[in-house]
């Protein structure tokens, strides 16, 4: 498979695991996993430039990707995070570092320092390790990020709940506009 159907695949995957499962025959368990048949039989029946997928473009996909945003085990898949569906995917929590980071838009940074930092269309608020990537996850949606920083230890103190993920992302619950500030 080249490399341009790779993305398009992972895209699909991606759609599959973390947003409809339904609309390709998926049913996932409380922590978003699937049988890798019944992900490779459900991208099949989802459209013919799939028929050919096979375990190892899976694993290729995953191997390839830096932002590790799938897992394989015991002949199961998942998303790790970013999920939208409506029944919420079970973390495990963890205390957090001392600070975490979120980019987003100018506008967005604005709402979240007067209210607060909420999921929106996912399950959890997405944080990064350091503002390096946060700055690199704030790209996708603007030129010029705002860097907002989470006093997480903190929040976490006051009873908000987070997860650590692969790669420097972390998790959490909506955190109150009290345990941000911008940098």
């Amino acid at each position: 498979m080249s490399k341009i159907t790779y993305v398009n695949l992972s895209k699909t995957i991606a759609h599959a695991l973390r947003h409809a499962p339904e609309r390709y025959g998926l049913i996932l368990d409380e922590k978003g996993w699937v049988s890798i048949n019944k992900l490779l039989e459900g991208l099949k029946n989802h459209s013919r430039m799939f028929k050919n997928v096979s375990i190892h473009d899976l694993e290729e996909i995953i191997k390839e990707s830096p932002k590790k945003r799938f897992e394989i085990k015991n002949g199961k898949i998942r998303a790790i995070y970013g999920h939208s569906v409506r029944y919420r995917i079970e973390q495990q929590p963890k205390t957090p570092p001392k600070f975490l980071y979120h980019g987003t838009t100018p506008k967005a940074a604005e709402n979240i320092l007067r209210m607060a930092l909420k999921p929106m269309g996912r399950q959890y608020v997405h944080l990064s390790i350091d503002v390096e990537s946060a700055y690199t996850v704030g790209r996708r949606r603007t030129k010029n990020p705002t860097i907002l920083k989470v006093f997480a230890q903190e929040s976490y103190k006051a009873g908000i709940k987070f997860y650590e993920e692969n790669d420097g992302i972390w998790l959490s619950d909506a955190i109150p506009a009290e345990f941000i500030e911008k940098l």
